[in-house]
């Protein structure tokens, strides 16, 4: 295989794993996030936060992918992200992560709506126009089609960025953020998965 065709396939998966943070209202897509319980074959198990296990089939075209940490300050102006965040009772977001989306990936569900993490979470995908530090952490002033936001990012909160992985990846005990469809039977279908790898678990 030549270094471009295999420059071509990771920056492919690349954005598909974006497209782990994209809303697609239509299919009305579950977010399952837990801990991997077995692999057997193309079903992958799951023992969800909420206490119960389901069933992942994992279509061949299904692509896994992993994040690998980054710091706050390797977030710039002109950076393409997604944040999940809260909102105070001042109306104002703050962090709860932030994924750095590769070039690649530039535009993966871009916009504002809400998001499943936790009470009054949101998330946006957005450019980064301008990075300022505040009194609790660096604020990000970030547009989108169609509108803006400011979040603040505190020192605390996991950034991350994409990178790929393999089904060999899907061990026991492994943390996973999978975006499925339901199917028959309380079963579900993946759309995307992202896994556990080197340590650093998917925070979105």
């Amino acid at each position: 295989m030549s270094i471009r065709l295999k420059l071509g396939l990771t920056l492919a998966t690349l954005a598909f794993a974006g497209a782990a943070l994209a809303q697609t209202p239509a299919a009305k897509p579950s977010r399952i996030r837990g801990d991997i319980v077995s692999l057997d074959g193309d079903v992958l198990k799951v023992h969800r936060r909420s206490g119960d296990t389901v069933s992942i089939e994992l279509k061949p075209a299904v692509t896994v992918s992993a994040v690998k940490s980054m710091q706050l300050s390797d977030i710039k102006p002109g950076s393409f992200v997604g944040t999940a965040a809260t909102t105070g009772t001042d109306g104002k977001l703050t962090a709860t992560e932030v994924v750095v989306f590769p070039e690649a990936a530039r535009g993966t569900g871009e916009g504002h709506y809400s998001w499943d993490l936790g009470p009054n979470s949101t998330m946006t995908n957005a450019n980064v126009d301008t990075v300022v530090q505040g009194t609790s952490g660096r604020n990000l002033k970030l547009s989108y089609k169609g509108g803006s936001n400011e979040v603040t990012v505190p020192p605390n909160v996991p950034i991350v960025t994409f990178t790929p992985a393999a089904r060999t990846d899907l061990t026991p005990g492994k943390k996973v953020f999978v975006v499925a469809t339901e199917a028959s039977q309380g079963a579900y279908v993946a759309q995307r998965l992202v896994v556990e790898k080197d340590g650093v678990a998917p925070p979105m």
